[in-house]
């Protein structure tokens, strides 16, 4: 296992490579979260910031645990090629739509319906393991391309506000997601 304080070019063209990475974050109690990411929504700023795109889910773990913790991983694995897991860690703020830096934040990410907010990852320390045990596996197609951002297109920009009232608001351990 070895680590470093901040990304390279090895592993900003592995980042890159990745059409599936994973993030993980946790508030002082209740419980630990960790989500599948993916489509064209992660942006390497530089070798010390990851900032990436959140698109609508059922829920909100992410933006909530934040405002309790600010600590976020992120976790990218080799499913074809070489093995290799990526593990980054750092400190993360979270930009609503309704946030001043919104638009110059969501300039760099391509228009997406359901865009919920944006990550922006301070790295503080990279870890790179075997990544042995991860299955080989291809690569067929993104859902988020073929299911997510259609089902938020056909509920327009006022019925992702709405489904935000009803599923987003809150964590599911009751923390605020500081989404209105």
């Amino acid at each position: 296992m070895a680590t470093l304080k901040k990304l390279n070019e090895k592993l900003r063209a592995f980042i890159e490579r990745q059409p599936l990475f994973f993030v993980a974050t946790a508030g002082r109690d209740g419980r630990v979260n960790v989500s599948p990411k993916g489509m064209d929504t992660l942006r390497i700023v530089d070798d010390n910031r990851i900032v990436w795109l959140n698109l609508s889910g059922s829920g909100n773990e992410t933006a909530a645990h934040l405002r309790d913790l600010n600590r976020m991983t992120l976790m990218f694995c080799a499913f074809e090629g070489d093995a290799m897991i990526l593990r980054v860690y750092g400190q993360a703020k979270v930009i609503h739509p309704s946030d001043p830096g919104w638009n110059q934040a969501a300039a760099d990410f391509p228009e997406l319906a359901g865009s919920r907010q944006i990550f922006d990852l301070s790295i503080d320390l990279a870890q790179i393991s075997c990544g042995t045990g991860v299955p080989i596996m291809n690569f067929v197609e993104s859902r988020g391309e073929t299911e997510l951002v259609p089902y938020y297109e056909k509920m327009g920009p006022d019925g992702v506000r709405d489904y935000w009232r009803r599923k987003n608001v809150l964590s599911i351990d009751g923390r605020d997601t500081g989404i209105f």
